[in-house]
């Protein structure tokens, strides 16, 4: 964060932050510009984001970079998305170090290009050891698929399916459940991101489109999360 903007204590701030971002392809409509120029500057923004959410100390930082719906999106674009990605990728594994960035990739990868797996594979390796702030790339991620894929993983082997069980098989576990869930774009929906982790999610929606999304913006949801009074079900403690 710049000087100018307030710290908040740790034990104000969520632990695990997801962000759905959108709005690319409007940004870019705005400015009559192609779909793809909307795409670029929303990987200008996601840098940006990361590194604002690591300083501000944030344990773990989940991102929907590319939905299992996304794929019936055209052709064109979705092709796209993929060189951005591998592109993307190439840049930043060289400037990985920078951040002490724990990078992993949760999804269903089975349609990815070898070349993009074998780049995020090299990038977990090379990052799994650091100690910086966990970053999770949601690719190929659907919050169904993620859940039917753990209940598969038990029925496969005649486990009882309980909630702790299927928690435990999702591609988060061991991570802590969701605290705060941002969504940027004016839209006021999940669109089958964490469903199961954001259960007791703050849900935090913007009308700043995803490439004008910035450091500021993140601390100001950060800021309304600490305003929060979270009770899980419960009755609030008598004062």
């Amino acid at each position: 964060m710049t000087a100018s903007v307030p710290s908040i204590p740790t034990d104000q701030l969520p632990k695990h932050v997801a962000i759905i971002m959108d709005g690319n392809g409007r940004w870019a409509k705005q400015r009559s510009q192609p779909r793809a120029f909307g795409h670029r500057a929303g990987v200008r923004a996601a840098r940006k984001v990361v590194r604002a959410a690591s300083h501000a100390g944030v344990e773990v930082l989940t991102m929907f970079a590319f939905s299992q719906e996304n794929w019936h999106r055209p052709l064109e674009e979705v092709s796209l998305l993929m060189r951005l990605f591998v592109a993307t990728l190439k840049r930043q594994i060289a400037k990985l170090e920078e951040y002490g960035l724990v990078w992993r990739f949760i999804g269903d990868h089975s349609a990815f290009a070898p070349e993009l797996r074998q780049l995020m594979a090299e990038t977990e390796a090379r990052t799994r050891s650091n100690k910086g702030m966990t970053l999770l790339i949601a690719v190929g991620y659907g919050g169904q698929w993620d859940i039917a894929q753990a209940a598969a993983q038990l029925a496969e082997k005649a486990q009882a399916i309980t909630p702790e069980a299927i928690e435990s098989r999702l591609v988060t576990a061991g991570y802590p459940a969701v605290d705060l869930l941002i969504r940027t774009g004016g839209e006021s929906r999940i669109s089958n991101f964490l469903l199961w982790q954001a259960a007791y999610a703050e849900l935090y929606f913007c009308n700043t489109l995803w490439p004008e999304f910035e450091s500021k913006n993140l601390h100001e949801a950060l800021s309304w999360f600490a305003g929060r009074q979270r009770r899980f079900g419960r009755v609030p403690e008598a004062t």
